[in-house]
């Protein structure tokens, strides 16, 4: 890491606490002992969310330590798109130090198959397997806590008329709404890009997933903004943004092109996060974005962006 670099990271934090800077892999003793021997780091102005295994050159590999690393270094969320995968010991573990820690989870994935139609249709057996989805997603939430479950609805049908479509997405999400809404579940809809990533899916902008949420009308059917997906898809960010405020739930981030930190592409990410700040948001924003460098040096990288970023004025 340069000089000049170093010498952002340190002007970056009220306390002019450094990165922690360690070994590619340590125990939980060693992590407690540089964390109990570092100045506390200013926490980031939003809830901007690392995923599990973001800054693993820093924290090794277990999650817990992932945890600890990443509020040291000012974050106050973070998300793991396969949580409902992990072992139901692991679930417990990271719900735990996130509580233990006041920080919250994001959105995980609950349904996202790109492959098939599924919420566009009017079928019995599309609407059972999303209703078990959601009995799924329930068990979650009342195991750990996490109440995010982001879904996304399918692909488009080419042999049936897109309002024919969008009337059974509303059905068989009011469907899922039922299950959700008694138990404190927040389904999130993931608009998606089909100019680079995902070609031929039904669900690709924040006008479409907002008539779709007023349609369904339920305090679990929120919209998951991707601002690297809705950059590709429709750019005019934040009008968007602010058209959609009451329905959206949780964000996503990522630079374009690349889908790397901030700072790698083309977007304003401080004008971007300050009118997110000015509405008094309180949810997560999930970095679900790669990183331009390898190693170490793409972590702090990432770390200075993000403090860049965040360095707006309120």
């Amino acid at each position: 890491m340069n000089s000049s670099r170093r010498d952002f990271i340190r002007k970056a934090t009220a306390t002019g606490a450094a990165i922690i800077a360690a070994p590619a892999v340590f125990g939980s003793e060693e992590l407690a002992k540089r964390r109990r021997s570092a100045e506390p780091v200013v926490p980031f102005k939003l809830k901007y969310a690392p995923s599990l295994g973001m800054f693993r050159e820093h924290a090794g590999t277990d999650p817990v330590d992932n945890i600890k690393f990443c509020y040291d270094q000012g974050f106050r969320a973070m998300f793991d798109n396969g949580f409902p995968k992990r072992p139901v010991d692991e679930q417990d573990k990271i719900a735990n130090e996130m509580q233990k820690l006041g920080m919250l989870l994001g959105p995980y994935v609950l349904y996202a198959d790109f492959s098939v139609t599924s919420f566009v249709l009017n079928k019995p057996e599309v609407r059972e397997m999303l209703i078990n989805k959601m009995k799924e997603g329930v068990e979650v939430v009342k195991r750990t806590g996490a109440k995010w479950a982001l879904m996304v609805p399918g692909r488009y049908d080419e042999k049936l008329h897109r309002d024919f479509q969008t009337a059974n997405v509303i059905d068989n999400l009011r469907y899922c709404c039922e299950i959700a809404e008694p138990e404190g579940l927040t389904i999130v809809l993931e608009p998606l890009n089909t100019l680079r990533n995902h070609p031929g899916l039904f669900l690709t902008g924040i006008p479409q997933a907002y008539s779709i949420c007023r349609a369904v009308n339920s305090t679990s059917c929120k919209i998951v903004n991707d601002i690297y997906h809705q950059q590709i898809t429709e750019g005019n960010l934040i009008p968007n943004i602010e058209a959609a405020w009451d329905e959206i739930a949780a964000f996503h981030c990522g630079d374009n092109p690349g889908r790397n930190e901030p700072y790698t592409g083309e977007i304003n990410f401080k004008n971007v996060f300050k009118y997110i700040y000015s509405r008094k948001y309180e949810g997560v924003i999930c970095m679900e974005h790669g990183k331009s460098l390898k190693g170490k040096e793409g972590e702090l990288k990432l770390l200075e962006a993000y403090r860049e970023a965040d360095s707006f004025e309120v």
